[in-house]
């Protein structure tokens, strides 16, 4: 037998709903650094919720269309399998967020995985009546939702550039998930499902540019921003030293002496005050301490 022929006899869609699961099983693995960050610093930092109560979404929608379709045995293995590891991953999230933080996940739980998916299983089983309907209803929502995933790292990928950090741009994330859209590309091809295949083209063009941004600011250093009111604070050394001692005897160890506290001069910057749009004179300022020589703070010991 050739290599053509082997190749052209070859199930190409098992072949492919392995590797799609494979892969996606992967994908779902991949944050587990993450978590195990979040669990050894006891905060779950700048991390949100949003990404995971999402893919909790499209796991039981996905779910719930392969339940439809009957013959979709990959999308329900490699799905029920996203369902439990989502599951378990805001559960470890709830449990170190902040209140504000816990209070925005069940709201978003809520919406989505109670209010959204209720709304479409009435769609999809009371007012459709046939199978046809059906699937076309719950493939546009898919397909229509799958594309709003592959937008949503658009905002991770906005805050990469701006402050030159990847830190919560996972690499293996976004190369998984590039490597998984293809896979499931060429899937949903074969399969003749264009619900599956259309928006994994859109998944496998971002995660190329995530993967790009990773690679040009994976070594660059990050930008601190600093809020307003915030000063930096100088690390010159402030000096205490003896300016002048008393002729008393000492009776202790911590008794006479004036000291006086040397401060840099970066840490005042003293502006001469004007009086009708002119200067004072420098004789009066020397006077009443309001010259650039920085002053000695006298304290008593």
């Amino acid at each position: 037998m050739s290599l053509a022929h082997f190749f052209q006899h070859l199930p190409w869609i098992t072949i492919f709903g392995l590797l799609g699961n494979v892969i996606s099983f992967m994908v779902f693995l991949s944050p587990i650094p993450t978590f195990y960050k979040i669990y050894k610093k006891k905060s779950t930092e700048g991390f949100q919720s949003i990404p995971y109560v999402v893919a909790l979404f499209s796991a039981v929608l996905w779910l719930f269309y392969a339940f439809i379709k009957t013959d979709m045995i990959f999308l329900v293995t490699i799905n029920s399998f996203g369902f439990f590891i989502e599951t378990i991953y805001l559960v470890i999230f709830l449990i170190y967020a902040t209140k504000e933080a816990r209070v925005l996940t069940f709201k978003l739980l809520v919406l989505f995985n109670v209010v959204g998916f209720g709304v479409i299983v009435f769609f999809t089983l009371v007012v459709a009546k046939t199978t046809h309907a059906r699937l076309l209803i719950l493939g546009w929502i898919c397909l229509i939702f799958s594309l709003s995933v592959f937008v949503a790292p658009l905002g991770v990928m906005r805050q990469v550039i701006k402050t030159r950090s990847v830190e919560y741009m996972p690499f293996l994330l976004s190369f998984f998930l590039t490597i998984s859209a293809v896979v499931w590309f060429f899937f949903g091809l074969l399969k003749h499902d264009y619900y599956i295949a259309i928006p994994n083209v859109l998944g496998f063009s971002f995660g190329i540019v995530q993967m790009v941004l990773y690679a040009m600011y994976r070594n660059a250093k990050p930008v601190e921003e600093i809020g307003v009111g915030k000063k930096e604070i100088s690390d010159e050394e402030i000096i205490l030293e003896p300016v002048k001692v008393t002729t008393q005897p000492k009776s202790g160890p911590n008794d006479g002496g004036v000291f006086a506290i040397e401060i840099p001069a970066t840490l005042i910057n003293v502006q001469p005050p004007e009086i009708n749009d002119e200067p004072m004179d420098q004789r009066m300022m020397k006077q009443i301490g309001l010259n650039r020589t920085p002053p000695q703070i006298a304290v008593a010991v």
